[in-house]
């Protein structure tokens, strides 16, 4: 989870190759009339979000095994819609500075996430409270060592039969 241009996609397809599991991105989730709002640089409300967020939560809850998704979930209430259809989910939270996440979507090609909504998700980011099951990770770490830690982050959980 975490803002637009943090690496939640690239992070997850590391994730799901070390953990052998399926992987969505939930971007590909949004139905037209999200991504072209998006695309035209106006942030989503949460009326738009609900339905999605459902959708979401649906995949989370039907994937038997286990599955990792990418998705902002920035703040507390998207979250709890999620756990409300998946109540064992977990977060691998990704953060960074506006600074290094602005370069970051600056630099991206293709994506229907305009740099110009960074600040809003940035607005809208709850950080992720002390009752909810999450790790924070700094995206200054590489891929690879991002998604490194959350395999151990999981599996210390794991053997503690968390």
């Amino acid at each position: 989870m975490g803002v637009s241009a943090v690496g939640k996609s690239s992070v997850a397809i590391a994730l799901a190759q070390r953990l052998a599991i399926p992987l969505c991105d939930a971007d590909d989730l949004h139905p037209e009339s999200n991504r072209a709002k998006m695309r035209g640089g106006v942030p989503l409300t949460d009326e738009d979000r609900w339905p999605w967020l459902d959708d979401v939560g649906r995949t989370i809850a039907d994937a038997d095994g286990g599955i990792v998704v990418a998705c902002s979930a920035l703040r507390r209430v998207y979250r709890d819609r999620l756990r409300a259809h998946a109540p064992d989910v977990v977060f691998v939270h990704l953060t960074g500075t506006a600074e290094l996440l602005a370069e970051r979507a600056a630099g991206r090609r293709g994506h229907f996430m305009p740099p110009a909504l960074l600040a809003s998700q940035l607005a809208t980011l709850e950080p992720i409270a002390p009752d909810e099951t999450a790790v924070v990770l700094d995206v200054t770490a590489s891929v690879d060592e991002l998604a490194d830690a959350a395999v151990a982050w999981i599996g210390a959980r794991s053997e503690r039969g968390i």
